[in-house]
């Protein structure tokens, strides 16, 4: 790009953050007013709805961010190196020692291994670090606001208004990314709602600082999603061979893919096991793809990028329990 159409962009930017600005000190808190009415429709009490009204604040950056979200060009490889780290593969070994007990009774109780509950936090925000420093109501009020996906934000703004009525975090305290995604697991409020746990009955669920609460919530949403602790996620595999008579859209048996001239990553015959799995090749990725499992579904649903689940599952590779 050259340097008159950064400048072109800095200008449009700057101008669209400018009137909407001007155009949500107008707007903002008519809106504002009428979410109120529906959450006290639902229950959420006086003093939360004062609170919304008056803290809530219209964030432009949470508009521009939406906006500008880039086309994601990163191959599979390159987004693996960025994601699973040499350092994030230490550190996921460090805080699966530290926090061995409690995954073992999580795990235990929801059937989830606790290797893929280090992973899914190490992934999410780099194991607590990074949850975002956002007000999850201002975020949610503004995309909501905004109205590009308007449905999808006001319901998540309804259920985060219900989370703290429930007393589960304050206002203030509530924050996530620009996205309104909060807490060390990245739940939206909806999420939350449908699989936040309390697991040591402190009579909340504190998925931004208790980890027991975090890993039984992120187990729970697994375990209620479809997760089995008698499989794992997948395998990279060679493809070599590969005759495309088995339709890669579908689960089918190890013995059907290695008929079909599939081979492990190290061009040696697949595993004799009964498990199903289907096929994913991944863009530019050579003579190699992955073979998954039930439970790679079960990450999809957490996050719908083939990317992110097939990171999980590396990372997870590496974690010895």
């Amino acid at each position: 790009m050259n340097v008159s159409n950064v400048l072109i962009s800095i200008i449009y930017v700057s101008f669209f953050i400018f009137s909407f600005k001007a155009f949500s000190q107008n707007d903002f808190n008519t809106f504002l007013l009428k979410m109120s009415k529906e959450a006290e429709q639902k229950g959420v009490s006086t003093q939360i709805i004062k609170d919304f009204q008056k803290k809530s604040v219209f964030i432009p950056r949470v508009i521009e961010l939406d906006r500008s979200q880039p086309e994601f060009k990163l191959t599979l490889d390159e987004y693996l190196k960025k994601v699973v780290t040499s350092s994030r593969i230490k550190k996921a070994n460090k805080k699966y020692n530290e926090n061995k007990d409690i995954l073992k009774k999580v795990s235990e109780y929801y059937g989830v291994q606790p290797r893929f509950l280090v992973s899914l936090w190490g992934i999410e925000t780099d194991f607590g670090r990074l949850t975002g420093g956002f007000s999850v109501i201002s975020a949610l009020s503004t995309l909501a606001f905004e109205g590009r996906r308007h449905e999808y934000f006001k319901k998540e703004l309804l259920n985060a208004l219900t989370i703290i009525n429930e007393g589960h975090i304050s206002f203030d305290k509530m924050t996530g990314s620009w996205a309104g995604a909060m807490g060390q697991c990245q739940f939206m409020p909806s999420s939350f709602l449908n699989y936040a746990t309390d697991w040591n009955k402190d009579g909340s669920k504190d998925i931004w600082n208790s980890k027991p609460d975090v890993f039984a919530s992120a187990a729970n949403y697994l375990k209620k999603v479809g997760w089995s602790n008698q499989l794992t996620w997948g395998r990279k595999v060679y493809l070599g061979n590969y005759n495309n008579k088995v339709n890669d859209k579908k689960y089918v048996s190890l013995s059907d893919w290695t008929s079909s001239g599939i081979l492990d990553e190290n061009k040696n015959h697949l595993p004799k096991v009964n498990v199903k799995a289907r096929l994913i090749i991944p863009k530019n990725y050579g003579e190699y793809g992955y073979l998954v499992y039930r439970n790679f579904d079960a990450l999809l649903n957490w996050n719908r990028s083939n990317y992110f689940a097939i990171a999980v599952g590396k990372l997870s590779d590496t974690i010895y329990e």
